[in-house]
């Protein structure tokens, strides 16, 4: 059986690759940012490096988030792409993150979020998670707090393939630091519901498991039916080694009505009808979808209407200050 947690007593703040919407993503600068904000999860996403440490990345590819290009011009593959798993960690220490990139209609590199922190050379670098939860650790002993870890497992079929076993890697920092006995402070989330029951079921992974649910469209690396579970029976299978989920908000929240109501699905329903937490990702005050007038209008629909467990922002001290003053009822 899956770990069934206790709900928390209000939703909970998941820092969304730390402070994000105000420092590039997965930064050390982020993750205290996000930290004095008053998050209650930091959010890692995690990936390999050839000589298998894991670091604290969004992608497999390094060009998004970093100069590799420039450091290293001649290091990519046939695919355009620079690859982490390519890189020793020492090569990784080399290079610079920046803003997230994306490459305009000119061949340019060119902001994803064009008013966030400005694109340019800096001093922030990538982390390993071993040095990032040592990090928060220690914020935590001089903050008085206790701040959780939110630790994705990107691509796991693609490091399976590259010759890495990225869960058991994981497994080995959290246990190294004393992380792996702590189930109140540490969710591990993937899209891939095979690499989550190979934690649970192969490596006795005693921490919670967040099953992450994709559109169909994104082409994600795995054989995972996302509609399937989104069903009542998909959710079922899910309870079976999970101990939530992780949908895209947009698979909650489905627009307006012609009277310019919110509509919403029931996923959340029926998998809080099964002991699932639900933990919807990105809520974006700068990104926000057709309908929605403003930030505050979009946290009030997911967290109020729809009455999520916990939701991933990169704006934490605007969900902060919103479920602070949020009436949350009694139990009976």
């Amino acid at each position: 059986m899956a770990l069934v947690l206790q709900a928390h007593a209000s939703p909970i703040v998941i820092a969304h690759r730390g402070a994000s919407g105000y420092l590039p993503e997965h930064t050390l600068a982020a993750k205290a940012m996000a930290h004095t904000m008053g998050a209650d999860f930091l959010e890692q996403d995690v990936v390999l490096t050839r000589d298998g440490v894991p670091i604290v990345l969004h992608d497999i590819h390094l060009e998004p988030t970093t100069d590799v290009a420039i450091r290293f011009p001649e290091r990519k593959r046939a695919d355009g792409h620079y690859y982490a798993i390519d890189f020793d960690l020492a090569e990784i220490q080399l290079l610079t993150a920046h803003e997230r990139v994306r490459v305009n209609e000119a061949g340019e590199p060119e902001a994803v979020f064009p008013n966030r922190f400005p694109l340019q050379p800096g001093t922030f670098g990538v982390l390993t998670l071993a040095e990032e939860i040592a990090f928060i650790a220690g914020m935590d002993h001089s903050r008085g707090r206790q701040t959780g870890l939110y630790i994705e497992l990107k691509a796991p079929n693609f490091h399976q393939r590259e010759g890495h076993d990225i869960a058991r890697a994981i497994m080995a920092v959290l246990a190294e630091s004393g992380y792996d006995r702590r189930p109140t402070q540490v969710f591990l989330q993937s899209f891939d519901d095979k690499v989550l029951q190979y934690l649970r079921d192969e490596l006795q992974c005693q921490l919670p498991l967040i099953q992450l649910i994709a559109d169909p469209a994104w082409g994600e690396d795995s054989k995972v039916d996302y509609d399937f579970l989104q069903t009542a029976a998909g959710l079922d299978y899910v309870a079976g080694y999970a101990a939530g989920i992780g949908p895209w908000y947009r698979q909650i929240y489905l627009g307006t009505d012609d009277a310019g109501t919110a509509t919403l699905s029931s996923l959340v329903t029926m998998a809080q009808q099964r002991g699932l937490q639900v933990h919807p990702y990105t809520l974006r005050k700068d990104d926000l979808p057709t309908g929605v007038s403003d930030f505050d209008t979009l946290l009030g629909i997911v967290l109020e209407q729809a009455g999520v467990d916990g939701i991933f922002t990169d704006f934490p001290d605007l969900a902060r200050r919103y479920i602070d003053a949020m009436v949350i009822p009694n139990e009976p």
